[in-house]
């Protein structure tokens, strides 16, 4: 993988590729990433596009290593589909591509994507109001908050209802975070918490079947979920993912605080939809004795929550949720705030 990143990200940036790495890529995608591609059934693929939200960096460059010559793609159905494209050899991983011909993109002043094209529709059948509210002036309004970087690239930070504002006016992509967060193997569901308040916190969900398997090879016995979930060692895994995530992301946005969550986030408690997208108004709910300790100077807090198992049974645990501090970065927020 070493060698796949190295290749995409030169690829990425339009710089050279040394002869001793193309050597070494040749091999390797002859003996490992052939054979996962063919196991994918993407050996004969020459293009891939993904679309909806837009796919988290990490995420969009562990396929280009692997040799599939993924992109991404920006529209909606009111566009006739598609408006933004990646092109051959113009690719980056933080952004969407460039319009396509004959579509004009602007970004408004709060921060919406705009867009005007030939293939714009009329309006939402029978419903003026609406058609009122998405169509302004011949632009349409996309709902999603939006930049251009130097290269003329758009870059989809999230939805505008999404974005989250801290108390300082400070502006973040909630998704963006948890996304990067859910690129480590022992995260399973990450839930971002920081609106209105001084620095962001998280609720992390551990991997059950890689931490269960991480923590019997390093011999560090535990019974259930919770009781996992609240191990130091377990705590300092999901500390390093989180520390990682941090150095990629601005300083304002960066995670102070977090604790592990006693159980998992589930469809059946309303905690995630069916295609487990995260309920966030619900979930802050749920947890709020959680989230008002991450704003707390409480080291420890104490829960007692009634839980649902698959086969219907219900229980109630009384657990103490460590809540961890990472190296002083909530402290260097409130500090920048005040």
């Amino acid at each position: 993988m070493g060698i796949g990143y190295a290749v995409a990200d030169r690829r990425v940036d339009g710089t050279a590729i040394p002869p001793w790495l193309g050597l070494r890529h040749r091999l390797a995608d002859g003996l490992v990433f052939l054979p996962l591609r063919d196991h994918l059934g993407l050996a004969e693929l020459r293009r891939a596009y993904t679309g909806g939200a837009a796919l988290g960096p990490d995420c969009f460059r562990f396929f280009r290593a692997i040799g599939v010559n993924l992109k991404q793609v920006y529209g909606q159905t009111e566009l006739s589909g598609l408006s933004v494209i990646h092109r051959d050899g113009d690719i980056d991983f933080e952004t969407v591509g460039k319009p396509i011909g004959e579509t004009e993109i602007r970004i408004s002043d709060q921060g919406e994507i705009t867009t005007r094209s030939p293939g714009l529709f009329r309006g939402y059948y029978k419903n003026p109001e609406a058609t009122e509210h998405t169509l302004q002036d011949g632009w349409l309004r996309s709902g999603d908050a939006g930049l251009f970087d130097e290269k003329g690239h758009l870059v989809v930070i999230d939805r505008m209802a999404d974005v989250m504002v801290l108390a300082d006016g400070s502006k973040f992509s909630p998704q963006y975070i948890e996304n990067k967060l859910k690129f480590s193997l022992y995260v399973k569901e990450a839930v971002i918490i920081g609106q209105d308040r001084p620095y962001v916190t998280a609720l992390v969900n551990i991997d059950l079947a890689n931490v269960g398997k991480w923590a019997e090879n390093h011999q560090i016995a535990y019974t259930t979920y919770t009781d996992l979930a609240q191990k130091p060692r377990v705590y300092e895994l999901i500390a390093e993912a989180v520390r990682r995530v941090n150095q990629d992301l601005p300083k304002v946005a960066r995670i102070g605080r977090f604790v592990l969550l006693y159980k998992e986030l589930d469809a059946d408690d309303e905690e995630l939809t069916r295609t487990r997208k995260v309920r966030r108004a619900f979930v802050e709910s749920r947890y709020g004795d959680l989230i008002r300790g991450l704003y707390s100077d409480d080291d420890v807090i104490h829960v007692v929550a009634d839980i649902q198992y698959q086969d219907g049974r219900q229980a109630r645990i009384r657990t103490d949720i460590t809540v961890y501090r990472v190296e002083g970065q909530a402290e260097r927020q409130l500090e920048a705030v005040g």
